[in-house]
């Protein structure tokens, strides 16, 4: 009962095999959630930002627009929908070159419909349990702050000397969990888990690429980072100079 009581969650698949699409489109709207189908790079990007979806799944090889560039250009427009990339290309510079646009996860065809299932519930979980916890905080514990950044949990916002920056929603759990955290020492497995609510071997470049894309917003220098810091052979962590307001 207390299911029907929350409101459907919203997909949007851009995906030009119409096959792939169908199948994929009909296990997710018997999972429970409302699916829009886009099937060429325009007709997803037109769809993308006329509406409001909670999750994007998105083709990296698309007629018209490609998968990258329709990323690229929603986290340009501040757009920051959780994005799952689905390409049937599995190099390591394919996979990182999505995530560095701003995908949030990564899964390479052939895929199983339960491996996709789970990884939009992953997702989505991590965005619902992120939105929760936000609720449940107090107004005194809204602001974090850290040198030049500040970083208010109720408004999901980070400031950098006073300037807004643009986070996707992946980029501000992963700086909100290590400000949360200053001073502990995380592998990228662990990240895998506590951020992207799922761990699975062969992703750690998941977390580095979030990390190099977190580090070139908020780092003054970020060959040389005070914030987020690399502690070598083990993982990374946060400095521990935060203070709470």
């Amino acid at each position: 009962m207390q299911a029907h009581s929350n409101p459907v969650q919203a997909l949007l698949i851009v995906e030009d095999n119409r096959d792939i699409a169908g199948l994929v489109a009909l296990h997710l709207r018997d999972a429970g959630y409302a699916v829009r189908l886009a099937h060429d790079g325009r007709e997803g990007l037109c769809c993308a930002q006329a509406t409001a979806f909670d999750l994007i799944l998105l083709d990296l090889m698309l007629p018209g627009i490609d998968g990258i560039d329709i990323c690229r250009q929603l986290r340009q427009q501040q757009n920051n929908t959780p994005i799952l990339m689905l390409t049937a290309r599995s190099t390591e510079v394919d996979r990182v070159l999505g995530l560095n646009v701003g995908a949030d996860d990564y899964l390479t065809k052939p895929f199983s419909i339960h491996e996709l299932l789970a990884r939009v519930k992953a997702i989505l979980r991590r965005v619902q349990v992120s939105r929760d916890n936000l609720h449940l905080e107090t107004s005194r514990d809204d602001n974090l702050r850290v040198g030049e950044i500040e970083i208010n949990r109720q408004g999901r916002s980070v400031k950098k000397a006073g300037t807004l920056i643009d986070l996707t929603v992946r980029e501000f759990e992963l700086l909100l969990h290590f400000a949360v955290h200053p001073g502990r020492v995380y592998s990228r497995a662990q990240l895998l888990d506590n951020v992207w609510g799922h761990g699975h071997d062969g992703y750690e470049h998941t977390v580095n690429s979030h990390i190099n894309r977190l580090r070139a917003k908020i780092e003054p220098d970020p060959a040389n980072p005070r914030y987020i810091l690399t502690v070598w052979g083990v993982g990374y962590k946060f400095t521990e100079a935060v203070a709470a307001s």
